[in-house]
C-alpha cells in the first residue's frame, strides 16, 4: 500500500505542476500576460516615425499651398507650383538648386576619383608617414564645419581668390575626400588578394588587372562614397555661406527666405527631391529581392 500511495503522490505532483505551469490541464496554452515592454515599443517606434515624418508631411502639404508672399499660413490647395516651380522671384529657386546639383556633382567626381585613390594607397601600400596620413583624414570628419568654414574664408581671403562657386566645390571637395576614403578603404580591405593575383598569373598588365579586377569589386564602395558625398555636398549650408560670396545654392536660398516662410515653390523641388530619392531606394530594394530570388532558383 505504501508503493501505491507514493505513486499516486508522485503522479499527483506532476498534474498540479504541469497546471501552475501551463496554466491549466496538459495540452491548453496559458494566456500570456502583457508586460510594459510588449506596448512600450510600438509605441516608442510609433512616436519615433511621426516625429521623422512630420517635417517632410508639413514640407509636402505646403508645397501645394497658394501662398503669395507668406508661406505659414495655409491659403487653399493648387497646383500651380508644381506646374510653375520657376516663376517665383525670376527663376532664383531654380537657380539655386541648379547650382547646388553642379556643385554637388563636380565635387563628388573630384572628391570619389581623389578618395579612391588614397584609400588604395592606404591599404595596398607600406610607405612613410602612412599611419599620420591615416590620422588626419579624419580631422575634416571631427571638426566642426563652422571651423572649416572660417579657416577655408580665411585662407581664400588670404590668397585673394574671389569667392564664387569654384571656392565652394574646392570646399565641398575638401571635406566629401574623408568621407570617400573611409568607404572605399573598408571595401579594398575586404577584397581577397588571390583575384587579383589570379589575374597577373594570367599575363595580365596592372592596368588590366585595375580595370578587370579590382575596379569592378570596388565599384559598390565607390558608388556608396560618391552618393555619400553628393548628398553632403547637396545638403551643405554652414562651409558653404562662407565661402560661397553672391553665389546662392538651395539651402542657402532656404535659410534666405525661412524668415519670411519658405515659398511654396521650394517646397516643391524639396518634395520632388525626397519623392525622387523614396523611389530610387525602392527600386533597389525591389531589384535586389528579385536577383536574390533568381539566384535562390539557380541554387
Amino acid at each position: 500500500m505504501s508503493g501505491e500511495v507514493q505513486a499516486a503522490a508522485v503522479l499527483g505532483g506532476f498534474a498540479e505542476s504541469e497546471t501552475q505551469e501551463g496554466g491549466g490541464p496538459r495540452g491548453l496554452p496559458r494566456r500570456r500576460r502583457v508586460g510594459l515592454g510588449d506596448w512600450l515599443l510600438p509605441v516608442y517606434t510609433v512616436l519615433a516615425f511621426v516625429f521623422l515624418l512630420i517635417p517632410i508631411v508639413y514640407t509636402f502639404v505646403f508645397s501645394f499651398n497658394d501662398s503669395i508672399k507668406s508661406n505659414i499660413s495655409w491659403r487653399g490647395f493648387t497646383l500651380d507650383k508644381w506646374l510653375n516651380v520657376c516663376n517665383v522671384e525670376g527663376g532664383a529657386v531654380c537657380q539655386a538648386f541648379t547650382n547646388s546639383i553642379v556643385i554637388g556633382l563636380v565635387a563628388t567626381v573630384i572628391a570619389t576619383t581623389l578618395g579612391t585613390l588614397i584609400a588604395i594607397a592606404l591599404v595596398r601600400y607600406r610607405f612613410r608617414a602612412r599611419s599620420a596620413i591615416s590620422l588626419l583624414l579624419f580631422l575634416p570628419m571631427a571638426t566642426p564645419e563652422v571651423v572649416l568654414g572660417a579657416g577655408l574664408a580665411a585662407q581664400f581671403l588670404a590668397v585673394g581668390v574671389p569667392k564664387d562657386m569654384t571656392t565652394i566645390i574646392l570646399a565641398h571637395t575638401m571635406f566629401c575626400i574623408s568621407f570617400v576614403v573611409v568607404t572605399v578603404k573598408a571595401r579594398v580591405a575586404s577584397l581577397d588578394p588571390a583575384l587579383e593575383e589570379a589575374g597577373r598569373d594570367l599575363y595580365g598588365s596592372p592596368s588590366q588587372v585595375f580595370w578587370r579586377i579590382t575596379f569592378p569589386l570596388l565599384t559598390p564602395g565607390i558608388l556608396a562614397a560618391a552618393l555619400l558625398s553628393f548628398s553632403l555636398s547637396f545638403d551643405d549650408f554652414i562651409i558653404t555661406n562662407f565661402n560661397s560670396g553672391s553665389v546662392s545654392t538651395f539651402p542657402k536660398y532656404i535659410y534666405i527666405s525661412a524668415s519670411r516662410g519658405i515659398p511654396a515653390e521650394a517646397n516643391v523641388i524639396a518634395s520632388a527631391v525626397f519623392l525622387f530619392a523614396l523611389v530610387l531606394v525602392i527600386g533597389t530594394q525591389v531589384s535586389r529581392a528579385a536577383r536574390a530570388k533568381r539566384l535562390a532558383k539557380l541554387g
